[in-house]
């Protein structure tokens, strides 16, 4: 008899439980396909990070390229749920994208794992992505409030005509994902320490003033 069918009825406390091995699993597999990507990574790393026998990731998560693929799906579900936390609908048009552009980039500062994720996605062509539903679910709605915005703002002529929502978002994140994913070599080409808190700072009010210049008439 399998666990799944000799399981009795869970408990508050039983849930609670496997809530938090399902959460502590995720962390680490965030981590760890990070640092190694879905090659590289073990699951027996994976499992020591978090704690919990590797017989139990196998039984909430399938096989490792499921746990890989659930734990990007859970990354870009968690940006987007903290983007809507921004409220930026009941913002003026200015105010809202200076937020969007300033929320993207301490994200990444705050999250070198999303950057170590999509460094090895991209690098193996970026299958689990394109083959995602719910990656793809999950973007739609920023690009869309990303459109209804350009189009307040130019009802509020503060934002120019022709802004393309999709070529937008790619700049404003291109602009913050090299900056991170590069800074090591970029630090030793101009003998900059771009870890450094000011420099961060300094740099994020470029990126912001920057794409917020380019969008005004």
């Amino acid at each position: 008899m399998t666990a799944r069918r000799a399981a009795a009825p869970a408990s508050a406390a039983d849930e609670a439980a496997q809530s938090a091995a399902r959460d502590a699993i995720l962390q680490a597999a965030r981590a760890e396909f990070a640092a190694k990507g879905l090659a590289g990574a073990r699951v027996n790393e994976i499992a020591a990070r978090a704690g919990v026998n590797k017989q139990l990731i196998y039984y909430y998560y399938g096989n490792k390229e499921d746990l890989y693929r659930k734990a990007l799906e859970v990354v870009y579900a968690e940006i987007r749920t903290l983007e809507r936390g921004l409220n930026l609908g009941g913002m003026a048009p200015e105010a809202a994208m200076e937020a969007l552009i300033g929320f993207s980039f301490d994200y990444l500062a705050r999250h070198p794992d999303f950057i170590g994720l999509l460094n090895h996605e991209n690098a193996h062509g970026a299958r689990h992505v394109r083959e995602s539903g719910a990656i793809r679910d999950t973007n739609s709605p920023l690009i869309d409030l990303i459109a209804r915005t350009l189009r307040r703002g130019i009802a509020a002529k503060v934002f120019r005509r022709g802004i393309d929502p999709v070529e937008l978002y790619v700049s404003v994140a291109g602009m913050s994902y090299f900056f991170f994913s590069n800074r090591a070599t970029l630090s030793s080409i101009f003998g900059r320490d771009l870890a450094d808190e000011a420099a961060i700072a300094s740099y994020r009010r470029h990126v912001v003033g920057f794409a917020m210049a380019g969008l005004r008439p």
